[in-house]
Formats: C-alpha cells, sequence, structure tokens
C-alpha cells in the first residue's frame, strides 16, 4: 500500500521528483488542467450567483482514474502543481474531484510549492506545507469566468454583425487593438526630407576624425531644421569659410549598470531578440528546463535571487573573472511591475555552476541567455570614459561637435549586453577620438551633406508588443504567450520578418469592438480589470462581487449591440477604413470609383463568407474583388468584371479567342469551330430520331398487349462543343494578354521533338501544378524562372532524367522500408480486452444459475 501520493501536472516533472522522494511516494501526473467550462454557451450562470459548469478534458478520463486508484491506497496526498494561479487552479480541480468522490475522507491533504526542481527544495518544501490558497482560486476562478463571459457574448455578435469573424478575447482583442493601430500611424505617416552635415577633420597632429554640425547662426539645429539639399549646402559653404579650432572638451566617467535577472516578460522580450524566439517557443523551452531541474519557475514577476543563489554567482565571478568583477556589496533588485503575480524569485539556473544545460540546441541556447543574465546582474558596473568636442571659429555662427567613449573598465559588459528594440542607434558615442586639446587647429578635410527622411513607427515584434502590453498592465506574463498565438490561429494577424501585421479581417474586428464595444477594448479598463484580479488574490476584493459589477454594464453593452442592422455596420467600417481599403490612385480617379462601370461607388459589403469590396451598380454591374490593397488587382478585375474580354479571331478560322475569369482566376479561351457545332447538331438530330422511334415500339406493343402506352421520354438536351481554355501562367497578367499571346497559351501543349533515347515524343504544358515537361507518361515540373513556350529538348531532356533519378531514389528507399518491416519480429498477438474476459465469465454465471 502507497502511504504518500503526491500529484503534479506533467510527467517529465514527475520523473524528476520521484528521484528526490522515498520509495513511501508514489508521483502522479494530472497532465494540466483535468477539467474546464464546459465549451458551450450557460456554463458561467450570472442569475445564478456565477454558479460554473465543469467537465473533464477530453482525454483526462483515464488520468482521473489513475489519480483515484493511488488515493484509494493512499494515507496522504499532495497537490505540487506549479506555484503560481494555475497551478493553484489545478491543485484546487484535482482535490474537487477527490472530495466528490469522497476519496479524501480521513486522509491528510496537503498543498506543496517549491521555486526550482532540486532535491533541497523539494525536500524543504516537504516539511513546509499548507493547504489550498482560496484567495489564488477565486482570482482564478474570477478571470477564467470574465473571460468566458466576454468570450462567449462579444463572439456571436460578432459571427452575426460580422460575418468570416472568428472571436473575441477579453485580452486579445486589446492586443489586436495595439497591433491594428500601430499600421494606421504607418499608414498616416507623411515623411519628411531632412539633411545633416558631417564634416572629416585633422588634429593638430593629422590624425583623422569627424564631427557633426550642431549649431548654424547662434541657434541650435533640431533634426528637422536643414530640410533641402539647397539648405544643406549653404550651410557647407558656411562652413568651409571658417577657420577651425578646438573651442571646449567636456570629460566626463560614466558608469553603467546591469540589467536585473529574467523575469518571464523580460526572457520572452531578449529570447526574442538575441534567438530568435516566439513568446511560445521560450516558455516551451524554459518549462522543459525548469521540469528537468536546470532553472527556477519560469513565470514569475519577481527579480530577487535568492540569498544562497547570490552568493554562488559572487564565487564564480570570483574564480572566474576576478576581484574587480565582483561589487562590494551584492546587487537587490525592486520589481517594476505594477503588480506582480506572486512573490518568486527571478528565473536563474538552478545551480550558478553548470554553465551549460538544457537536452537540444533550443534550451542550450536559452539556459545560455539565462546562466549569462543572471551572472552579469551580479558582476560589477562597466566605467566608460566620454568626451565632448565643441570645435569652431570662436564664434556660434557654426559650432561642429564630436563625441566619443572608450570602456575603461568592461564590467557585466564582458559576459552580457541586453539588446534594445527599433532604436536608431548612432555610433557617435562609440568612436574613440584622437588625442586633442582646448585651442588646437582644426584642418577641414572634408564637408557631407547626408539626406534623410523620417521613417514611420516600426511594426511590432513580438519582443516590442510584450513590453508595450507591460507597460500598459494588460494581461500577465504568464499570458503573454498565448494571447499572441491566439491572434495568429484566428488569422487577425501574421508575423512576417518577424513583425505583426493586421490581417485586413483582424482591423475589421478591432473597428468594430472599437465602436460598438468601446469599453471593453480600452487600455485603461483593462488595466485596471487586471489590478482588480490581483486585487482578489490578494484577498482585498470579493471575487463574484467584482463579476457582479461586470457583468451589470457589459451585459447591457451586449444587448445594446444585437439590434445593430447590418447596413449600420458597413457605414461605420466604410468611414472608418475608407483611407486603407480605397487608397488614392497613381492615375489621379477618385480612389471609391469603379473601374468596370465608371460610374458606380466601391465599398465594402458582407456575404456569407466575410467582407469584400463591391460597386454600388449591382447587379447591373457585377464588379467585386478581396479585400486586398492592390491596384493592380482592383485593374484586373475590373477589366472581366461583367462580360468576357474579346481579343479578336483566330487567323484561318474566324474562330473567336477572348479573355475571362474563372473561379480560379483569369484564362484565355478559343469558341469551338462552326463545324462542330454543326456535327453535334446533326449528332443530336440523329439520337432524337432513333429515341422517339423505339418510343412508338413500345407504345404499339403495349396498345397491342391492352397495357396504358408509356409517356413520351423527355429529349436529351442538346451537347454543345467544349472551348478550348488555358490558364494563365505566373508572372503573366491580364494586361500582358494579347491576341498573340492568347494562341500561344491555347497552342499548349506543344509538341517538343522526339527523345534521343526513346524516340517518344516530349510535350510542354501548363497543368494544375504549373508549367511541365511530359514524357511517356512521366511529368516533370519546369522552374518558375524558365518558360515553357521556349524551353529546348536538351533541357527538357535532363529535367525528365532529374524527375526519373529522384523517382528512382523514392522507390528504392521504400522498398528498403518494406524489407526492414518484413526482417522485424512479428508482434505477439495482445492478450484479449479484459470486458470481453469479465462479459464472458457472467454469461457462464448466468448459464450456471
Amino acid at each position: 500500500m502507497t502511504q504518500n501520493v503526491v500529484i503534479v501536472e506533467s510527467p517529465a516533472k514527475a520523473k524528476t521528483i520521484n528521484k528526490y522522494l522515498g520509495p513511501d511516494f508514489e508521483v502522479i501526473a494530472s497532465y494540466g488542467h483535468v477539467r474546464d467550462l464546459v465549451n458551450k454557451d450557460g456554463s458561467v450562470l450570472p442569475d445564478e450567483d456565477f454558479a460554473m459548469k465543469w467537465e473533464q478534458g477530453a482525454r483526462a478520463g483515464k488520468t482521473i482514474a489513475d489519480i483515484k486508484k493511488a488515493v484509494k491506497a493512499a494515507s496522504a496526498v499532495y497537490l505540487a502543481p506549479d506555484p503560481d494561479r494555475e497551478g493553484e487552479a489545478i491543485a484546487w480541480h484535482v482535490k474537487e474531484i477527490l472530495n466528490d468522490a469522497k476519496l479524501l475522507d480521513g486522509k491528510k491533504v496537503e498543498r506543496v510549492t517549491f521555486n526550482e526542481i532540486t532535491k533541497k527544495a523539494v525536500q524543504e518544501a516537504f516539511s513546509h506545507t499548507r493547504t489550498v490558497d482560496n484567495t489564488l482560486v477565486e482570482a482564478y476562478l474570477a478571470r477564467r469566468a470574465l473571460d468566458y463571459l466576454v468570450g462567449f457574448n462579444i463572439s456571436p455578435v460578432l459571427w452575426r454583425k460580422l460575418p468570416g469573424s472568428r472571436s473575441a478575447g477579453r485580452v486579445q482583442s486589446v492586443a489586436l487593438r495595439l497591433i491594428c493601430e500601430r499600421e494606421a500611424e504607418i499608414e498616416a505617416f507623411n515623411e519628411q526630407e531632412y539633411w545633416s552635415i558631417e564634416t572629416l577633420l585633422h588634429s593638430a597632429d593629422g590624425a583623422p576624425f569627424t564631427a557633426r554640425l550642431t549649431h548654424l547662426a547662434g541657434n541650435k539645429l533640431d533634426k528637422l531644421d536643414i530640410s533641402s539639399e539647397n539648405e544643406a549646402n549653404k550651410a557647407a559653404e558656411r562652413i568651409r569659410q571658417k577657420n577651425l579650432s578646438i573651442q571646449k572638451i567636456e570629460k566626463k566617467q560614466v558608469r553603467r549598470n546591469p540589467s536585473p535577472p529574467f523575469i518571464t516578460s523580460s526572457l520572452q522580450m531578449e529570447a526574442s531578440r538575441k534567438l530568435g524566439m516566439s513568446a511560445s517557443q521560450t516558455m516551451r523551452n524554459a518549462q522543459q528546463l525548469y521540469e528537468a531541474g536546470l532553472i527556477t519557475y519560469m513565470r514569475t514577476d519577481g527579480t530577487d535571487l535568492s540569498q544562497e543563489a547570490v552568493s554562488q554567482a559572487r564565487g564564480v565571478i570570483k574564480k572566474d573573472y576576478g576581484d574587480k568583477y565582483l561589487p562590494d556589496a551584492p546587487r537587490l533588485y525592486k520589481s517594476k511591475a505594477k503588480n506582480a503575480q506572486e512573490a518568486h524569485e527571478a528565473i536563474r539556473p538552478t545551480d550558478l555552476s553548470k554553465k551549460s544545460g538544457g537536452a537540444d540546441d533550443g534550451q542550450k541556447k536559452l539556459y545560455d541567455l539565462i546562466w549569462k543574465r543572471t551572472m552579469a546582474s551580479q558582476m560589477e558596473s562597466a566605467v566608460l570614459d566620454q568626451m565632448s568636442v565643441d570645435i569652431s571659429d570662436g564664434t556660434d555662427d557654426v559650432i561642429l561637435r564630436a563625441n566619443g567613449s572608450v570602456v575603461t573598465f568592461d564590467g557585466f559588459l564582458t559576459l552580457y549586453h541586453e539588446d534594445k528594440d527599433d532604436e536608431e542607434y548612432t555610433d557617435d558615442k562609440d568612436r574613440r577620438l584622437p588625442p586633442l586639446n582646448e585651442g588646437d587647429a582644426s584642418k577641414l578635410i572634408e564637408v557631407r551633406p547626408n539626406q534623410h527622411f523620417t521613417q514611420p513607427p516600426p511594426r511590432y515584434s513580438e519582443a516590442s508588443l510584450v513590453k508595450r502590453m507591460e507597460e500598459l498592465g494588460i494581461g500577465r506574463p504568464s499570458t503573454y504567450a498565448s494571447i499572441l498565438q491566439v491572434l495568429r490561429d484566428r488569422n487577425y494577424v501574421v508575423l512576417e520578418k518577424r513583425r505583426f501585421i493586421p490581417e485586413d479581417r483582424g482591423r475589421l474586428v478591432t473597428t468594430f469592438l472599437q465602436k460598438f464595444f468601446t469599453k471593453y477594448v480600452d487600455y485603461d479598463f483593462t488595466a485596471n480589470l487586471e489590478e482588480e484580479l490581483d486585487a482578489i488574490a490578494s484577498g482585498h476584493v470579493q471575487w463574484k462581487e467584482a463579476l457582479r459589477q461586470f457583468w451589470i454594464d457589459f451585459s447591457k453593452a451586449v444587448e445594446d449591440a444585437k439590434p445593430l442592422t447590418i447596413t449600420e455596420v458597413i457605414d461605420h467600417l466604410n468611414h472608418e477604413l475608407g483611407h486603407h481599403f480605397f487608397p488614392v490612385r497613381d492615375d489621379g480617379s477618385p480612389p471609391r470609383q469603379c473601374r468596370a462601370c465608371g460610374d458606380g461607388e466601391l465599398s465594402l459589403k458582407l456575404g456569407k463568407f466575410g467582407a469584400f469590396v463591391g460597386c454600388s451598380n449591382y447587379p447591373e454591374c457585377k464588379f467585386t474583388r478581396p479585400l486586398i490593397v492592390d491596384e493592380a488587382v482592383d485593374s484586373e478585375e475590373a477589366q472581366l468584371a461583367n462580360e468576357p474580354k474579346i481579343l479578336g479571331e483566330q487567323p484561318g478560322t474566324g474562330r473567336s479567342v477572348s479573355l475571362r475569369r474563372g473561379p480560379y482566376g483569369p484564362y484565355v479561351q478559343l469558341d469551338p469551330a462552326p463545324e462542330e457545332y454543326k456535327a453535334m447538331e446533326a449528332e443530336w438530330e440523329e439520337e432524337e430520331k432513333e429515341r422517339v422511334a423505339k418510343w412508338k415500339e413500345r407504345v404499339k406493343k403495349a396498345e397491342e398487349a391492352g397495357r396504358k402506352p408509356p409517356k413520351e421520354p423527355k429529349p436529351k438536351k442538346k451537347k454543345e462543343p467544349k472551348p478550348k481554355r488555358q490558364g494563365l501562367p505566373a508572372g503573366v497578367t491580364v494586361d500582358d494578354v494579347t491576341l498573340d499571346k492568347a494562341l500561344e497559351l491555347l497552342s499548349l501543349p506543344r509538341d517538343i521533338g522526339n527523345h534521343p533515347e526513346t524516340g517518344k515524343m516530349i510535350t510542354a504544358g501548363i497543368g494544375r501544378f504549373g508549367p511541365f515537361v511530359n514524357h511517356d507518361g512521366k511529368f516533370a515540373s519546369i522552374p518558375k524562372d524558365e518558360d515553357v513556350m521556349t524551353i529546348g529538348m536538351n533541357r527538357a531532356v535532363d529535367l525528365i532524367a532529374q524527375k526519373m533519378e529522384r523517382d528512382a531514389a523514392k522507390a528504392a528507399k521504400q522498398a528498403e522500408k518494406g524489407e526492414t518491416a518484413k526482417k522485424a519480429p512479428a508482434k505477439k498477438k495482445a492478450a484479449p480486452k479484459k470486458k470481453a474476459a469479465a462479459k464472458k465469465k457472467s454469461t457462464a454465471k448466468s448459464k450456471k444459475a
């Protein structure tokens, strides 16, 4: 009989802990949450004092059965999930399930938490157990109820009023608003030209150095003060007229302090900047390092380190780097977060003497980053000597300034340097200046006017978005990774070159919510709600009262939105997003003018599958296009919107050649010849004669037999000859298609020539998957940069040979797999299932009875 059962949330954690506990303990994994709210409307009931309906996870049945079986035979149960709100929630759910099954009566039930999975920390935690923290559980319940109420009440409104939308969320919608507003800033940005003046000078000893123009005509220059090439040239000429000398030298020593050890958000930011990891990848790798006992708990807002960790860090610094890198006293850090989740330690290695750790490349890189940041946080400050030199002719008409700095002691920089986001770096302060003295003459060698343009604010990266959300108090570090992933999964944003770009669907949703649910995507409201949830966790606010206050206003907002008409929604979206979907055109025509009919006005429309752009003259004008801000696409769609474009006739036959639009894009068509129509007409007439003759024969027989004659069957539908069609290949636009180009495409597939070995014809054409060459039923793709119309015999033979080699290698590999499978020992026949055996036994008993 097992005396003690320990329940954790992951098998990896269970395996590590099992090593530190004796044979009297059995460690079982719950595999995360064992239950959640029922995923349908009515799972949180505001009218019933916010009662909540729970259901087991789809795969939790066996896990719960295993836990119940182990607990039934135990005398003590230790709930040991992670030391945060989610961990407390898992512990509470497991306890509630066991209580409902009446398996905890007369048993000791304790909550165990530890910040690191080391032998000492685990054993220490088991000697300081506690009960489940009800305030943390209530904070979890309030957060879960809020997220559910927002999602299950706003999302249906979105689906009805804005078809094609996916869902809305309490925090995800606010994060989406940040991304969309940044994109709107970029679109509204108007660049400005400005100039800077850089000079190359020689010191009295002939050493070169550079200086920038900072003052002109007695005035300090701002960034945009020199706005044209003419002004820049005048300023440069003014500099050339001066006899320059060094007027003033200022020197100062600057100390640069290390950054604090990692918390969850700063780890996500730095892993994004330095390692290119997404927030989800970072947290996954950190979780694995934590469960392997290599780092402390990775969901934390606290920046302090334990005394033991500080002592160990100082010991390693002294041993590996020397006394000068060790500050006189340990460094203490205070969290900048407005409301830290719990008083956890910062993220650090559990053993700082281990300089590497992790099972794979991602884990190893992340461990190295955490180790360096932790060690650097306890190292001596870096010392820099900075120098600023003013050069002029003794007046303030023209003043040049040279900046430079020298790292006189690298301190923590020898190990770690924190990266920054989206800053304009200048290397002025990092330049080394030659020896200079006040009063020395400076020889002007060159004046360089440089043109610049102001830049729009950059799109958010994962790191900069997490930083902004943290600044605003939106969400919590432990939720950032999942929030960013949900936005991508819902196709509200895309990540290109590690920057978030909102999709049109995301912009439509954000605009809708800002208009009709203004309060609930407001930054301050969301941050204040987070503070309220923190107050629940600290026991200062009653959780159901907080939900009650929220529900009063929120339910009214949902009811107010239900009567909205599609017209009202469309009018608002057209007004707010018109500048985005209908930008100024290059030809100066009105942005909303329909190119197909000429006098219609384009606007947003809502269809079954989402929004699109359509013409006000519908149904007379059938022009539509997807939400793509592309003038070329607009032009192509307009040309083929209402009728096919007739290109001309095929020489010699008079058959019509046209350009048309199909469901898979534009294509060219060659109409059938008149002779084909006549031949099919004659064939149909013959079939009709035969059909009528057969029917008359059946009628005659029926009458002779005294039966009711059969009805005359309907005539067959007339067949029409099929036109020849060919889609436009990649890179060919509607504007490129002339009659000659269309005839060229319609000539496909074309004969290239007979294969030199087989003598069989090689052809080239365009198929479902693009251009190809074909020989004896073997198809090989033509690369994108080669033309199907001009590919020759040698290249075609080469492509076919390459394809045959690849097919042969693939076949050999499959054959090898087949041989391996044959050699593998046969699996033993599975034993009959217990249920079947039990059924047989019960049948035997019943027969005996």
